[in-house]
């Protein structure tokens, strides 16, 4: 799947790795309760490590993990749901994680915009023929009224 980061087409070199499926070798993702479950063994894998979390984790569970993460997925499962905006934003602004947080599965090209706005550097997209307009809609606004966190 193509993917954005940081306002540019960009190599995908992660794999997101089911709870039931063995690690591989490479940077991977696992879920919020895989990591917590078996923390030690994600982080001796070699390769660089992240979680994936979906709209009802807690942002504050890996409150204490986030030096030791390189990317954190948010899981769109619906595009109406908009927990994950409030999940970057509390990435951002209270815990301060600087690495890469991307979003994954039903947002929409709309949503680019003020995905970005509130913590994400990255996305996720299920087409090709998404990517023009994803990169479009990061310079939708050349004006802003409110703060960001990028």
């Amino acid at each position: 799947m193509p993917l954005i980061k940081n306002k540019a087409l960009s190599d995908n070199s992660w794999t997101f790795v089911a709870d039931e499926n063995p690690l591989p070798h490479g940077d991977i993702s696992v879920s919020l309760q895989r990591w917590q479950a078996e923390k030690d063994a994600v982080l001796q894998h070699d390769g660089h490590h992240g979680v994936r979390l979906s709209p009802a984790d807690s942002v504050d569970a890996l409150a204490n993990d986030l030096d030791k993460l390189d990317l954190i997925e948010l899981d769109f499962p619906l595009f109406k749901d908009g927990r994950c905006f409030s999940q970057a934003r509390l990435l951002r602004d209270k815990y301060h994680y600087q690495g890469e947080i991307r979003a994954v599965g039903r947002f929409l090209t709309d949503q680019v915009f003020y995905l970005h706005r509130v913590g994400f550097n990255a996305f996720e997209l299920d087409s090709a023929r998404d990517v023009d307009l994803a990169l479009a809609a990061l310079n939708d606004f050349s004006v802003r009224y409110q703060a960001s966190s990028q």
